[in-house]
């Protein structure tokens, strides 16, 4: 018998220690690689990057089309790694990153942000997969260098003026101070965003909805739209909207204009029925003609001059120099040592990854519930249209569940919080957040605390006045 064992371990070796010599050199020979044209080569500090990357096989999980090793039409072997890699493309995509990486472009800083929370947290590879792929088990040095080169991503292409030094590699940046606009067309969009002829029966304006004096929102759980109507999602921020990679929870606007288009026509929203019949109450007050000919040399009023006007002027609806962008400036007392611990806390455990850049967020989707599923714990609340966010307007099945990750400017102010409005208040939305969408789960409720003392720290000024003091 001891025999037997002892023959059958031999055997097991044998076979366990071919399979792994075999996939190492599978995965090495199958690894995404450069091309020789690309500006990388030149670069070793990128290339030592990419060269871990690849060492770790990240686009096996990671990535859409990919030659997968022969185990994975193995019964239970595939259905493990299909679920690794359904997972995977849930939390992050590879291929914008080697594409950037093959032309030599910088990386998203929300690529960026994730992977360095990976490298910092030591999350990847799974230990299931490293007891197959020994090489992919990547070392502190390995993930060291991984990190140098994103700090250095960032202070190349994201660090913002006025930026302190040390600074200049955070996942956030302050606000510019202004960007670039027509100021004609802004003094137009200005009073076309409070102008009531835009809606159906002339009660609603752009800012029924998105108030100025309220964060940019509401404060309803969803819209109160034309003749009383109830929308059905919660109402995003207008201010710093111009930092959103796309507009509404589902990303179906590609920018402000198309933004701008959409709840004019909304037949619960502001319930016009078509673009000439809001052009032709425009056109009788002598004044828009005016206004009009003076931004475009024509009087044409139509969709287009109506929504580029409040695109634009929804341009400078930036709120710079809040308290956390004058810490980030360098002044040290800018916020408090609360702050200062609940920002290092909210690196930690990855909010950072999904919330970064100038917006703190807007530049990405994320699945509502990536680490536990939000919806089958939701109370009182069956699922409705809007709970299928991006799915909506791709119908790709893939993008059941995901929203454009709101942006966390100014957000003490814009309660109540999520797409459905559930969660009422600030410390609510970041208990339901931890537990939802990091791998923590559940964190010590000081630091849920100083979380939101961070997150208040990022509430700004608008044309120089705190939007907080603004007169309601």
């Amino acid at each position: 018998m001891k025999k037997l064992i002892l023959m059958l371990l031999v055997v097991f070796a044998i076979v366990y220690g071919g399979v792994v010599t075999y996939l190492t050199r599978y995965d090495h020979s199958t690894a995404p690689s450069l091309s020789d044209s690309s500006p990388l080569r030149h670069d070793k500090m990128a290339m030592d990057a990419f060269n871990v990357l690849r060492e770790a096989r990240c686009d096996y999980c990671h990535t859409q089309k990919v030659d997968m090793p022969f185990y994975f039409k193995i019964p239970v072997a595939n259905q493990l790694m299909q679920s690794d890699r359904t997972k995977g493309l849930e939390n992050f995509h590879l291929e914008p990153v080697l594409d950037s990486m093959n032309k030599g472009e910088p990386v998203d800083n929300v690529s960026l942000s994730r992977i360095e929370f990976v490298m910092q947290r030591n999350l990847m590879p799974p230990s299931l997969y490293l007891l197959m792929h020994w090489h992919a088990r990547l070392s502190a040095e390995q993930r060291d260098t991984v990190i140098k080169w994103i700090k250095r991503e960032r202070r190349q292409s994201y660090a913002t003026s006025g930026v302190a030094e040390q600074f200049a590699d955070e996942p956030i940046q302050p606000i510019p101070e202004s960007l670039e606009v027509d100021a004609k067309k802004v003094a137009l969009g200005e009073k076309l965003f409070f102008e009531k002829r835009l809606s159906g029966d002339n009660t609603l304006t752009c800012a029924s909805c998105h108030d100025l004096k309220k964060g940019g929102v509401d404060n309803l759980v969803t819209a109160t739209g034309i003749n009383g109507q109830k929308g059905p999602i919660n109402v995003p921020t207008v201010y710093n909207s111009v930092f959103n990679h796309t507009q509404f929870w589902d990303g179906r606007a590609s920018d402000l204009m198309a933004q701008a288009a959409g709840p004019v026509m909304n037949p619960i929203e502001m319930g016009s029925k078509k673009w000439e019949e809001v052009a032709d109450k425009l056109r009788k007050d002598p004044s828009y003609e005016k206004d009009f000919m003076n931004v475009y040399n024509s009087p044409v009023i139509d969709q287009k001059t109506i929504t580029e006007a409040i695109a634009e002027y929804e341009k400078t609806l930036i709120t710079p120099d809040s308290p956390f962008d004058m810490y980030l400036k360098g002044i040290d007392s800018a916020i408090s040592e609360r702050a200062k611990h609940g920002y290092q806390v909210f690196k930690n455990i990855g909010c950072a990854s999904c919330h970064n850049g100038v917006g703190v967020g807007g530049a990405s989707f994320a699945k509502m519930g990536l680490q536990r599923d939000f919806f089958q714990d939701r109370l009182n609340k069956a699922l409705t249209n809007a709970d299928f966010g991006r799915f909506n307007f791709t119908h790709d099945q893939n993008d059941r569940f995901f929203f454009k990750i709101p942006l966390l400017r100014n957000i003490a102010l814009t309660a109540p919080y999520f797409h459905d409005g559930s969660a009422k208040t600030l410390k609510e939305a970041v208990i339901e957040m931890v537990k939802y969408q990091t791998p923590d789960h559940q964190i010590p409720d000081q630091d849920v605390d100083d979380i939101v003392e961070f997150l208040k720290s990022l509430t700004g000024k608008y044309q120089g006045q705190a939007i907080d003091k603004m007169n309601p």
